[in-house]
């Protein structure tokens, strides 16, 4: 029998507890579009829909034609299907995972290792981190995403330091001064840099609870008192409190850029850069790997000094962390989002009420297609048979196939697409 290459999944939905609840979750709605007898619990949270191989949560096939059960046993039978490029490159694996992500409390601050810090504390620490690669992820906005990313301007961070005295406190006068002294020359500001963060992430428990219940009763009170509280960002200040009470983290907003993606606006997180997802809904694309050094904001293993010496201390406005698409040249339909590392390339496909014919054009990868919006019939000669896309639809497209859309939905179709091009 000839082999199907292109075929429907099922994919793992992970409940941690940050998520949105029931149907608030985009990853909630994306799983009862496709799959309508899947029930989904009220007060559950839906966070994350992994669409992928990645062994916590590899893709169950539906299709009963095919006779391994997941997505990962599937490659490893036929490693082909990767392409020959990608094949060869990343060990016969599927070098990403795709996912989306629905955000309702703050995840953690965190930054991800280069593959050589990845390797030597995979080999010092495997209980925290679980295996040798990087973890480049970029993130791209379904509904308006809030997020922390990288260390804002300088000018920006000495403002806090004015206005902030319990930062400041923490801080400690001799960093702080060392900083402001180092304005203009980028190595000295990116040395004192560290050293203020440094002395922040280290400073001793009772101090930073003290310094950060004072912030926050003052903060509180000038709210309650009708006075602007931005030179403290008191909002963001008291909504990280609320989840997170006594917790280092809240004290991080005031050296990391506060970003606000508007839908299709997406930010890139290389190695080293410190960020947190704090609320909406993304499409998140990343290379195979688990490893994460939290810096706050978490119950979970802070590895203090590991993060300090690890981090990109280079201090950039928000505009600049906003990752930006290039219309593909020869499709108008596509947007892509092709980062700076070889693991992975995320397309966004929008197609127009007025088109009802749409190929999805053959790569030379495996990729995976999830449906967002919109109705149609999919054929593929390597599908033998019709696929019905809906939102929700979660399709594998081996390298190298094409899909054939007859679109039925009156508004058109919006896909995301993630895929390696080498």
């Amino acid at each position: 029998m000839e082999e199907v290459r292109v075929f429907p999944l099922t994919c793992a939905v992970q409940n941690y507890a940050w998520g949105k609840a029931g149907l608030d979750s985009e990853v909630a709605k994306l799983v009862v579009g496709g799959d309508p007898l899947a029930v989904i619990e009220d007060r559950k949270p839906y966070a994350e829909l992994w669409m992928g191989a990645h062994p916590k949560g590899d893709a169950q096939i539906k299709d009963n034609r095919i006779t391994q059960t997941t997505l990962g046993q599937w490659i490893a039978h036929f490693p082909a299907c990767l392409g020959s490029k990608v094949k060869d490159t990343f060990q016969g694996q599927l070098p990403f995972l795709f996912k989306v992500l629905s955000v309702n409390t703050a995840l953690s601050i965190q930054a991800h290792p280069n593959r050589e810090l990845a390797a030597r504390l995979h080999a010092q620490f495997p209980e925290h981190y679980p295996d040798n690669n990087h973890k480049p992820e970029m993130a791209i906005a379904l509904t308006r995403f809030q997020g922390l990313c990288g260390f804002r301007p300088v000018e920006e961070i000495l403002g806090f330091l004015k206005s902030v005295p319990e930062f400041h406190a923490l801080v400690g006068n001799e960093a702080a001064e060392e900083l402001r002294c180092s304005v203009g020359d980028a190595v000295r500001t990116s040395q004192a840099l560290k050293k203020c963060f440094t002395r922040m992430m280290n400073c001793e428990k009772k101090v930073f609870v003290d310094q950060l219940n004072m912030l926050v009763k003052r903060v509180s009170e000038e709210g309650a008192a009708g006075k602007n509280t931005s030179s403290s960002n008191g909002d963001l200040l008291l909504r990280l409190h609320s989840q997170y009470p006594g917790d280092i983290g809240c004290f991080s907003i005031y050296f990391l850029n506060h970003m606000v993606l508007d839908p299709g606006q997406a930010m890139f997180l290389g190695a080293n850069e410190p960020h947190a997802y704090l609320y909406g809904d993304c499409i998140e694309c990343m290379a195979c790997s688990d490893n994460t050094v939290r810096a706050g904001l978490t119950p979970k293993y802070i590895d203090v000094n590991t993060l300090c010496e690890m981090l990109n201390y280079s201090p950039a406005p928000a505009s600049s962390k906003i990752f930006p698409c290039v219309q593909d040249a020869s499709d108008p339909c596509v947007s892509l989002y092709d980062p700076p590392v070889p693991d992975f390339t995320v397309m966004r496909i929008q197609v127009p009420a007025s088109v009802k014919q749409y190929t999805v054009a053959s790569v030379d990868s495996a990729s995976i297609l999830l449906v967002i919006e919109g109705d149609a019939m999919g054929t593929s000669p390597a599908a033998l048979s019709d696929v019905t896309l809906r939102r929700g639809t979660v399709l594998f497209v081996s390298a190298n196939e094409s899909l054939s859309l007859h679109i039925t939905s009156q508004s058109g179709m919006t896909l995301f697409r993630a895929c390696c091009l080498l």
